[in-house]
């Protein structure tokens, strides 16, 4: 991929550019769905931190867990979950937003002192169209973007997965990006656009 190709994805709406990455080890719990789905989105992450280079760990030293996966019917269902006020304080005004919106997701990063992700919330209404997703699919997109701070465009019209055989799998010019973010020479938090031209770089040698 290209710069031209790369750097609209860390671009935001306003023009800025930001790129973070995890500045620690994931331990991912899911809320609201079977064990077997439980186990694939367990499978995902583990999937792209072997893609990135990145660790799984069996607990968070601040959190306990730090991305936090809710399934629900209906928003509402979220001002009912004990404690969930205390790690999203905006709760109650999102629920409103999300109903508004009539949104069938929303992700939530919370960032260390240097602006490394810490955690991150996701939240998924299960609405029809949603349902249409294979459970594989869903867990990957999930992973995918929580894996790394993207603008809120960078998949507006192209899921970052594609099938092979029926088999949903990371593009592998996406695959590219993440591991270019990951690169132990690049920074956690970039804001600077030149942070996409040395991407480019990392993602061509790597083709």
């Amino acid at each position: 991929m290209n710069l031209s190709e790369i750097e609209p994805f860390f671009t935001r709406a306003d023009g800025s550019y930001l790129c973070a990455r995890w500045g620690r080890p994931i331990v991912p719990v899911i809320f609201g769905v079977e064990d077997d789905t439980v186990s694939l989105f367990k499978g995902a992450f583990e999937a792209m931190c072997v893609l990135s280079g990145h660790q799984m760990a069996e607990t968070d030293p601040e959190f306990g867990v730090n991305v936090m996966i809710f399934f629900c019917r209906d928003w509402d269902e979220l001002t009912g979950v004990k404690d969930l006020d205390h790690l999203v304080p905006e709760l109650r005004d999102l629920v409103g937003r999300l109903i508004k919106a009539d949104a069938n997701q929303y992700r939530i990063f919370r960032f260390d002192e240097t602006g490394a992700i810490k955690a991150c919330f996701i939240f998924l209404r299960m609405d029809a169209a949603l349902e249409q997703v294979p459970a594989d699919a869903l867990a990957l997109t999930q992973a995918v973007h929580a894996m790394v701070l993207w603008s809120e465009n960078a998949f507006k019209n192209q899921s970052p997965l594609a099938l092979i055989d029926g088999t949903a799998v990371v593009r592998p010019d996406i695959a590219g990006v993440i591991r270019a973010v990951y690169d132990p020479v690049m920074p956690a938090v970039a804001q600077d656009p030149s942070h996409a031209l040395r991407l480019s770089a990392r993602v061509e040698v790597a083709e």
